[in-house]
């Protein structure tokens, strides 16, 4: 099993409040295993039950930003920022939400070369650009995300996945987190 992080302890599970331990089962019942994730961010249970309520409430779908687009945001935030833990266990979740492993693997590497549509290619640049260049945002960037059909509430959501994703990498990676060995082979063919 990989490390969960360097430097802050992993709790025992069972020293955590129960709705944690119950997560981490229902965790175990669904993908075989606890993701490192949950595992550090024990550390600090009240905050990681807030972190995990906040992540939640973003990957619910709406009518125009599915669960498809909410992970591709979460790759293309953390491609762009190079953490590796998020990149793969988001990448793994992008395969399953868009059952197109090939599609999945070109938005992780380079999701300019995935052949998305229109208003893909913009939450992509527009998560992109919110990531590098947080400064240089417009009023023009949120107006072409709605000309794409995004409400306002879904172009809000767009930002706010982008956001938590920049915050979750920088957790990842100032804890030195490594994803599961299990997420490499979930959901790609044997053989």
């Amino acid at each position: 099993m990989a490390r969960a992080a360097w430097f802050f302890p992993v709790p025992a599970e069972t020293a955590l409040p129960e709705r944690l331990q119950s997560l981490f089962a229902k965790a175990r019942e669904r993908i075989g295993f606890v993701p490192n994730v949950f595992r550090c961010y024990s550390y600090r249970p009240e905050r990681f039950s807030a972190w995990f309520g906040h992540y939640q409430q973003l990957h619910e779908p709406t009518e125009n930003l599915s669960v498809a687009d909410r992970e591709m945001i979460a790759v293309v935030v953390s491609s762009y920022n190079r953490c590796t833990y998020c990149i793969v266990s988001h990448g793994h979740a992008l395969r399953v939400a868009l059952d197109d492993q090939v599609t999945a693997d070109y938005i992780v590497a380079n999701w300019r070369h995935a052949n998305l549509d229109e208003r893909r290619y913009a939450i992509c640049a527009f998560a992109e650009k919110l990531t590098a260049r947080p400064n240089e945002m417009t009023e023009a960037d949120l107006e072409q995300l709605a000309s794409l059909g995004l409400s306002k509430d879904e172009v809000w959501d767009v930002i706010e996945v982008a956001a938590m994703y920049n915050f979750t990498n920088r957790m990842a990676l100032a804890t030195g987190q490594l994803p599961n060995e299990e997420y490499h082979h979930l959901d790609r063919p044997s053989g």
